[in-house]
């Protein structure tokens, strides 16, 4: 049984880290479409003295969307921003210590994005329900759910990859390269 219940929550962290790492595509994305937005308005305002309208509200918009379409990739390969000075001096002299620790600290991390997850969900079917929405009636309008929406999927990503990195598993790579090892033998 136990052997059933690594090998799916192997998957389950191959899968994670997989959709961690498309929704970091997905951010860089949104990074070079809100450079095209922001080149685009300073040319039409400069050449043509005409602004791009709404431009204010799409680097908003945006610069949340890449915040949380990328924050589960740096979870998932331990870029996080954190002083783990400590706990690189503590593991030279008690590496099962540090261990211990940094898995404390990841589950704490897992709670965390998990409550924001629970926070905002029922903000997010508010906001899918009512249409609210950003900017300026008459120049330029976005709902909102997108945005609550991505930091929700994000949150609850994290969550995962958090929980995953507590318990210690690692995706299973070497299924896929035993599989292409066993074509090549054949």
């Amino acid at each position: 049984m136990t052997g059933v219940v690594s090998t799916a929550l192997s998957s389950l962290s191959l899968a994670a880290n997989r959709i961690a790492t498309a929704a970091n595509v997905i951010g860089t994305l949104v990074v070079l479409g809100l450079v095209a937005v922001v080149n685009f308005d300073v040319v039409a305002r400069g050449a043509f003295n005409m602004p791009f309208r709404g431009a204010i509200e799409v680097v908003q918009f945006s610069m949340v969307l890449i915040v949380f379409f990328q924050l589960p990739d740096v979870v998932r390969s331990n870029r996080l921003t954190r002083s783990d000075g400590f706990l690189i001096l503590l593991g030279l002299t008690r590496p099962r210590l540090a261990g211990v620790i940094r898995r404390l600290i990841d589950l704490l991390s897992c709670v965390i994005m998990v409550l924001i997850t629970v926070a905002l969900w029922p903000e997010f079917v508010e906001m899918w329900h009512t249409n609210d929405y950003f900017g300026i009636p008459g120049v330029f309008t976005a709902p909102w759910w997108p945005i609550k929406l991505t930091i929700v999927c994000s949150a609850a990503l994290c969550a995962v990859l958090f929980a995953i990195k507590s318990l210690g598993i690692e995706p299973d790579a070497s299924a896929s390269s035993n599989k292409s090892a066993k074509g090549r033998q054949e």
